[in-house]
């Protein structure tokens, strides 16, 4: 069996809250629906089974994406967003954009 191994992220991420109609659209739907479309099929938030059974999604959750792919999107629970993630500042913000333009 293959050992896992500890990474930094080297990225800024796009996450952004959970909300009361994301949870009412899940009670509804079954999915967090992020983009309709009738044209080809709808988009819906990753969520994994571990998350489900602790009670997710809920308010303090928050959904992340894919910056280079928005349609990639999954929820992040709480506790693992809070021991995990900080705020950027404007500056680390524009440093990213500006030297990363794919990141936009």
């Amino acid at each position: 069996m293959i050992k896992f191994k500890k990474y930094r992220r080297s990225q800024i991420a796009e996450l952004r809250p959970v909300t009361q109609d994301d949870i009412d659209m899940f009670i509804e739907y079954g999915d967090i629906i992020h983009r309709f479309n009738t044209q080809e099929p709808n988009r819906v938030v990753s969520i994994s089974q571990a998350d489900l059974e602790n009670g997710s999604p809920k308010i303090g959750d928050m959904i992340a994406r894919n910056p280079k792919s928005h349609d990639d999107q999954w929820l992040v629970a709480k506790k693992y967003f809070d021991d995990n993630f900080e705020p950027v500042s404007s500056k680390e913000y524009y440093n990213e954009t500006y030297t990363n333009p794919d990141q936009v």
